[in-house]
């Protein structure tokens, strides 16, 4: 660097009040909100589903999860990005709504008020308000926030001190509830993918409250999905401690039986064994137990169930792939479930995004008679 480019940088030190200057205008760290300002939604007496919930609840229909976009770090990390192509292919196959995952938290200021990136927030309402305009119901769904399940970060990801994830959850839902108020009713707010770990039990059913409480300062009336923890397990459900609300729509997922429909996924440690087939009695017994579990559960509390996420990774043979969709679409509807297939055009995807079209024989086991 010359000399002038020296004094020109110490000019404009000065000018900003850099370098210790009196001038400095560097703001102080805010003090991590008390949480307990967000007090939880009272369980103990829920009222069941109102009409209007069941009704949104059902019109989910068949749907499927736009997976590996707006949940990567960032969109596009996974190799894929939310367009007009897959919206407009999800609606002429004949989808009736889209689960969209987003990561909130990683675009998003790590000190209060945890601020959402402005250009991210119009990204995502672009997303949703194209999905509405073609007709979709949306299930808006905040995913993979590492911290608030005491997991490892992903790389790329943003981490922020711990005492600070579950506030900063809460307000984050604060921020996305009052941008998309105005919303069409079939925008339904997902409170959390899979929620494990730390949150397991107990814990997710205060920070679950908590966040619905904020939600509806806003959404008064608009359906939200919770679910149970131990990554949406039906088994679960016992310990999920429903808010005392009727607007509420609760999720599982089942990936039953997990040897074949997660077999040679990279992201399990130790990498399972291919060359598992399915379905077997035994198999289906496996894939169909969660749901009686969730049609019991369902029927004692007069909430609906949504089957927010099935699938079988593309390193299991296609035959058995068609099978396992067919089986789990089939015994979901059978029992008054809606569901989401996992996911649209990634490892498990039913849509192939190089050759530009639909792998026919998964989009009839969805789709077809």
């Amino acid at each position: 660097m010359s000399f002038r480019d020296l004094c020109a940088c110490a000019l404009l030190l000065v000018a900003c009040g850099g370098n210790g200057n009196a001038g400095s205008t560097t703001p102080a760290p805010q003090p991590i909100p008390d949480i307990n300002t967000f007090p939880p939604v009272p369980s103990g007496a829920p009222p069941g589903a109102s009409a209007a919930a069941a009704t949104t609840a059902a019109a989910i229909g068949r749907g499927v999860n736009f997976g590996n976009m707006l949940e990567a770090p960032t969109e596009g990390a996974w190799g894929l990005s939310v367009s007009d192509e897959f919206i407009d292919s999800a609606r002429v196959a004949g989808f009736s709504a889209i689960r969209l995952p987003v990561r909130w938290s990683n675009h998003a200021s790590a000190d209060p008020p945890y601020t959402i990136d402005a250009s991210f927030m119009a990204r995502v309402e672009m997303v949703v308000d194209k999905l509405l305009a073609e007709g979709f119901v949306v299930v808006l769904d905040m995913h993979h926030y590492r911290q608030l399940d005491g997991d490892a970060l992903d790389q790329g990801e943003l981490g922020v001190p711990a005492a600070a994830v579950d506030v900063r959850f809460v307000m984050l839902w604060n921020q996305i509830a009052t941008e998309f108020r105005a919303r069409d009713p079939r925008l339904i707010f997902e409170l959390y993918n899979e929620p494990h770990g730390r949150l397991n039990g107990a814990p997710w059913n205060v920070l679950a409250a908590r966040a619905l409480g904020v939600v509806r300062k806003t959404n008064p009336d608009r359906a939200i999905i919770i679910g149970p923890t131990h990554w949406n397990s039906a088994s679960d459900l016992r310990l999920l401690a429903m808010p005392n609300d009727a607007n509420l729509i609760v999720t599982i997922h089942d990936y039953s039986p997990f040897s074949f429909t997660h077999q040679g996924a990279e992201w399990i440690t130790p990498i399972m064994p291919v060359g598992v087939s399915c379905c077997s009695p035994s198999q289906v017994t496996e894939m169909t137990t969660p749901l009686d579990s969730a049609k019991a559960w369902a029927t004692a509390t007069r909430y609906p169930v949504f089957l927010g996420e099935f699938g079988a990774y593309n390193k299991a043979d296609s035959a058995s792939r068609v099978t396992f969709n067919r089986t789990m679409r089939d015994a979901a509807e059978s029992r008054g479930m809606t569901w989401a297939y996992w996911e649209f055009a990634a490892g498990f995807g039913v849509y192939d995004p190089v050759a530009h079209n639909f792998r026919t024989a998964l989009l009839a086991s969805l789709l077809g008679r």
